[in-house]
C-alpha cells in the first residue's frame, strides 16, 4: 500500500484515503506541461467527448482542521476581486486553445473553498464575464457549493438565477460542538435557515454533504445526524469517511502528540459501519445508494452529471489555483501558489504546474477504479471504448475480492461489489494499479 495511505480498516491512520485519479498524482511532473498539456490543448478536440468547466474559489472564513485543499482565510476584499479577475482572464486564455474552441459547455461545477463566500455582486460579475463568450446554457447540471453560514436569501436567489441546477449545502453535522470541535465555521441554525429558503426557491436538486468521523462523533450523534437529514428530504445525499491527509491541522496534531483535540476520530471500522447504517436508514426513507458517497431520493431525475462524465472520460478545462482538469487525454494541474498562479496569468501564459499522458492501459485503469466507486461496472462498455474483455485483464483482482467477501454474485453484463466492498472501495482500488504504482506516495 502507497505510504501515504490508510493501511487499515480498524485504526484512524493518517494519509490519503480517497483515490480520485489514476495514475496516482505523485507520479504527474512538470516538464509533461510542455511537452504533453501544451500540445494536448493546441490540438482538436477526439471524437464528441462532453466538456466540463471546474471553477475553484479557494476562500473560506476559517479552515476546517480536517481540510487538505488550497484555500486562503485572510484574503481582503481587493485581493478576492483580483483573484476573480485572474479566473476570467484564465477563460479567455483558455478557452480559445483548439482543443476547447467553440465546444458547448456540457456541465459546470463550482468548487472550492468556499463558493458562497463571494458576495451576490462578485458572484453575478465573475459569471457573466464567464459566460460572455462560451454561454453555459447547453451545460445539462451547474453545481454550486455552499457553506450555510454564508448564505442569505438575496445571495440564495442570486445563484439560483445564475442557472444553478444543483445546490451543494456543506452540511457535514448538525451539532454545534462537534461543528466547532472540527473548525467549521456554520452552526446547525444557519443550516436550518439556508436549506428552508433554498427549498423555497425550486433548485432542481439541493444535496446534502455529511462527514462520519468527525471528531467526537458519537454512534449516537451519527443517529442523530442521519434522522434529522432524513427529515429535512433532500434530493441527494453525500455521506464520506473522514480522511486525514498530512497536510490537516488534525494530522500535525496526531503526529506531533501535541494533545490539540481532546475528541477522538474513530477508526475507520466505526466510519464505514455509520455509513453503512445512513444509507440503509436511507433506503427505507425511499433513497437509492448511487456510489459509496451518495443516496438520491429519485433516480430517475437526480444525476451526477459532473461525476460521471469525469469517471467516464470526459474533457474537464479547470481554473483557479492548483485545479485540476483533463483535456484530450492528458491530466493537468494548475501551479498551486496565489503568487505562482497570479504571475502566470499576468504574463499572459498557462498557469500549468504539472502534467501526465495516462498510456491506453492506464487510461482502461482509471475508468475502471473510477465507475466501481458507483458500485458496479459494465464489461460491455470497456469492450466497446477500450476493446478490452475487463474480466479477463482483472481476473486475479475480481478472484481475490470474491474470496474476500467484497464480490457479489455474477451478473448480466454487471460486475457488482457487495456493500462491505462497497463501503471500502477506496482501499480496494489500488489492487487494479499497475505493480510499479502500487508503492509510490499517492499525492
Amino acid at each position: 500500500m502507497a505510504e501515504d495511505r490508510a493501511s487499515s480498516v480498524a485504526t484512524p491512520e493518517v494519509g490519503s484515503y480517497f483515490v480520485a485519479n489514476y495514475p496516482p498524482f505523485s507520479t504527474w511532473t512538470a516538464d509533461a506541461v510542455a511537452r504533453e498539456a501544451l500540445p494536448a490543448l493546441a490540438s482538436a478536440p477526439a471524437g464528441r467527448t462532453p466538456l466540463g468547466v471546474y471553477l475553484h474559489i479557494p476562500f473560506c472564513r476559517k479552515r476546517c482542521h480536517f481540510c487538505y485543499f488550497r484555500v486562503y482565510t485572510n484574503k481582503n476584499a481587493q485581493q478576492v476581486e483580483e483573484y476573480l479577475d485572474l479566473l476570467a482572464r484564465e477563460w479567455d486564455r483558455l478557452r480559445v486553445e483548439p482543443a476547447l474552441a467553440g465546444r458547448p459547455i456540457d456541465f459546470v461545477y463550482v468548487g472550492g473553498g468556499t463558493p458562497s463566500f463571494l458576495s451576490t455582486s462578485q458572484l453575478t460579475t465573475l459569471v457573466s464575464r464567464l459566460t460572455a463568450e462560451t454561454p453555459w446554457t447547453s451545460a445539462e447540471e451547474i453545481t454550486f457549493e455552499c457553506e450555510p453560514g454564508t448564505l442569505t436569501e438575496a445571495k440564495l436567489d442570486a445563484i439560483r438565477k445564475l442557472g444553478v441546477t444543483r445546490l451543494s449545502l456543506g452540511v457535514e453535522n448538525f451539532d454545534d460542538q462537534i461543528l466547532e470541535a472540527n473548525g467549521r465555521a456554520h452552526r446547525s441554525a444557519e443550516i436550518g435557515r439556508s436549506y428552508a429558503h433554498a427549498k423555497t426557491i425550486g433548485f432542481p436538486q439541493i444535496n446534502i454533504d455529511l462527514i462520519a468521523g468527525m471528531l467526537g462523533e458519537s454512534d449516537e450523534n451519527w443517529r442523530r445526524v442521519i434522522d434529522r437529514t432524513i427529515e429535512l428530504d433532500p434530493d441527494s445525499v453525500t455521506i464520506y469517511q473522514m480522511e486525514l491527509p498530512y497536510n490537516t491541522t488534525i494530522t500535525a496534531d496526531i503526529l506531533k502528540g501535541a494533545g490539540q483535540f481532546s475528541q477522538h476520530v474513530a477508526p475507520w471500522d466505526t466510519r464505514r459501519r455509520w455509513v453503512s447504517e445512513a444509507f440503509e436508514a436511507l433506503e427505507r426513507a425511499g433513497y437509492t445508494i448511487g456510489s459509496a458517497y451518495t443516496a438520491v431520493k429519485n433516480p430517475s431525475r437526480t444525476k451526477f452529471i459532473y461525476r460521471d462524465r469525469l469517471w467516464e472520460g470526459a474533457d474537464l478545462a479547470a481554473l483557479g489555483v492548483a485545479s485540476f482538469g483533463h483535456v484530450n487525454g492528458v491530466h493537468m494541474q494548475n501551479v498551486d501558489t496565489w503568487e505562482t498562479y497570479a504571475d502566470a496569468i499576468s504574463k499572459g501564459d498557462l498557469p500549468l504546474g504539472r502534467a501526465r499522458r495516462p498510456t491506453p492501459d492506464e487510461r482502461l485503469i482509471r475508468e475502471t477504479i473510477l465507475q466501481l466507486k458507483r458500485g458496479s461496472i459494465r464489461p460491455s462498455y470497456f469492450a466497446s471504448k477500450f476493446g478490452v474483455d475487463v474480466g479477463e485483464r482483472f481476473a486475479g483482482v475480481w478472484r481475490d475480492l470474491n474470496r474476500d467477501g467484497f464480490l457479489a454474485p455474477a451478473q448480466d453484463d454487471r460486475i457488482s461489489l457487495t456493500r462491505a466492498g462497497l463501503m471500502q472501495v477506496d482501499v480496494l482500488l489500488p489492487r487494479f494499479f499497475l505493480e510499479h504504482h502500487k508503492g509510490v506516495r499517492y499525492t
